[in-house]
């Protein structure tokens, strides 16, 4: 394992570069904490019995706060919001209807229609009613509908779903996973010039 910043620190981040951690160290730049940086690799030390007692999966990314143990990135970026308030990556509580609604839509509906699409798998119409997003184009078009209602995806204010769906988003359209849009194309380029994004980019 690769160590990387202060071995003092009480949160410990666990990746690969060619991972969804990425999504997980652009959360940890917005918040500006210190964290410890361990870079695992595949069939390696993702599979060391050290690591397995963290994430049984032995997959990446995961964080460990303080001995708490937190895995899936949606989960991660909710709990850093909500760990670290100060930082204003959540709305309050009263407002958080369409932030969490699409944060646990592009963890749900979105990544699976992405995911299926990309392994050559269409859903068969007499089935589509047993998948929980139907059909990719649907999926698709009601993203495009919702990055374009506000600002950002939540409201007026940057939150830590647009970290999970903003990297959807910008990995749609560097990868074709997501049709190229104007829509789609417009949230992602303003999510790309945030500073924490560019320093994760760079990390």
């Amino acid at each position: 394992m690769a160590i990387t910043n202060s071995k003092d620190c009480n949160l410990i981040f666990y990746t690969n570069p060619m991972s969804r951690g990425q999504i997980v160290r652009w959360m940890l730049e917005e918040t500006g904490k210190p964290y410890q940086m361990e870079v695992l690799e595949y069939n390696a030390s993702m599979k060391d019995p050290e690591y397995l007692k963290i994430n049984p999966l032995g997959k990446v990314p995961s964080i460990v706060h303080n001995g708490k143990v937190v895995t899936e990135c949606a989960a991660i970026c909710a709990y850093l919001a909500d760990v670290f308030p100060e930082c204003g990556l959540a709305p309050s509580v009263t407002e958080r209807a369409d932030y969490y609604r699409w944060l646990f839509f592009a963890a749900g509906p979105l990544e699976a229609a992405v995911i299926n699409r990309t392994l050559g798998f269409d859903v068969p119409q007499v089935k589509e009613r047993m998948v929980g997003y139907g059909t990719y184009d649907a999926a698709v078009d009601t993203l495009a509908k919702a990055v374009t209602t506000h600002e950002y995806i939540a409201g007026s204010e940057f939150t830590a779903a647009d970290v999970y769906v903003g990297s959807h988003v910008i990995w749609g359209q560097q990868f074709g996973s997501l049709p190229k849009s104007k829509a789609f194309q417009d949230y992602a380029e303003k999510l790309m010039q945030r500073p924490a994004y560019k320093a994760a980019q760079e990390k």
